[in-house]
């Protein structure tokens, strides 16, 4: 039964998606991926409140600035970005100071690293749909992180063996190792119809090895998250989506993958 809600959640999941980027409008795009970060930045305060008691309206204010990552001049977007990482952290000290340190400085550090890890790695993702053949492009992510996450959990409920780390018991080598072949075949597939019928010329050598290491930074971002969750006892961020957990649950391994994705596509594509 959790099989299946796993499953139905994930096609319609995957269908959202699908009809958000087919409309190609940058701007919408942000505004989901703001709700999805308010959502994500949620969980974790709500996590992380067992052992502090975060900042929250900081973290609300930046995860609704990524809906106007394309409003900002492009020449003036690195700049902004640049900026808002001293800035944040100077309101959360300036928070210290004028609580007369109610608020404390693990409070201010819990904060800031939920912010900088869900916050500024989701706002990645928008920054990608943004380039040049983004909607192109922001499948990659997607392949690499969905695609792994596919891939090793059903072949590594059939097949795994060998345990991967303590972290996430059910995780094995087995499916670690076809979710990174599973992604990257997936990602090499998706080549060959752009290439053949989009008009593009990517290398599939370099496409392959960005899917293998796309894949196991997705895998280390889904390990991330659950280090918080077992730092906190919890089993997941929330019930938001069936048989996945919460939005932080789904979006862990995407947040890792999507700023390596940028420099990749940045790089050498």
């Amino acid at each position: 039964m959790e099989n299946i809600k796993r499953l139905t959640s994930g096609i319609i999941a995957f269908a959202l998606v699908l009809m958000l980027l087919a409309i190609k409008n940058k701007y919408l795009v942000d505004v989901v991926l703001a709700v999805v970060a308010i959502f994500a930045i949620e969980e974790y305060f709500k996590a992380v409140s067992k052992v502090c008691k975060p900042v929250k309206w900081v973290g609300y204010v930046s995860a609704i600035s990524i809906a106007v990552v394309h409003i900002i001049p492009k020449e003036c977007l690195g700049l902004s970005v640049a900026l808002s990482i001293p800035t944040i952290l100077l309101v959360l000290f300036l928070t210290v100071i004028l609580t007369t340190m109610k608020t404390s400085f693990k409070d201010v550090a819990y904060t800031f690293l939920g912010i900088f890890y869900i916050i500024f790695f989701t706002m990645f993702v928008a920054v990608i749909y943004g380039m040049k053949n983004g909607n192109i492009l922001i499948w990659y992510t997607f392949f690499a992180a969905w695609g792994t996450d596919v891939f090793a959990f059903y072949f590594g409920c059939k097949f795994g063996k060998h345990k991967l780390n303590k972290i996430s018991p059910k995780k094995s080598v087995e499916g670690s190792i076809a979710g990174i072949i599973g992604s990257t075949a997936m990602a090499l597939i998706y080549t060959y119809f752009i290439n053949t019928y989009v008009g593009m010329n990517f290398n599939y050598i370099v496409v392959g090895i960005m899917g293998v290491v796309l894949s196991i930074l997705g895998q280390i971002g889904d390990f991330s998250a659950s280090s918080i969750k077992r730092y906190v006892d919890i089993k997941d961020y929330s019930n938001l989506i069936p048989g996945h957990g919460g939005m932080l649950d789904r979006i862990d391994s995407l947040l890792f993958i999507a700023p390596f994705a940028y420099a990749f596509f940045e790089i050498l594509l």
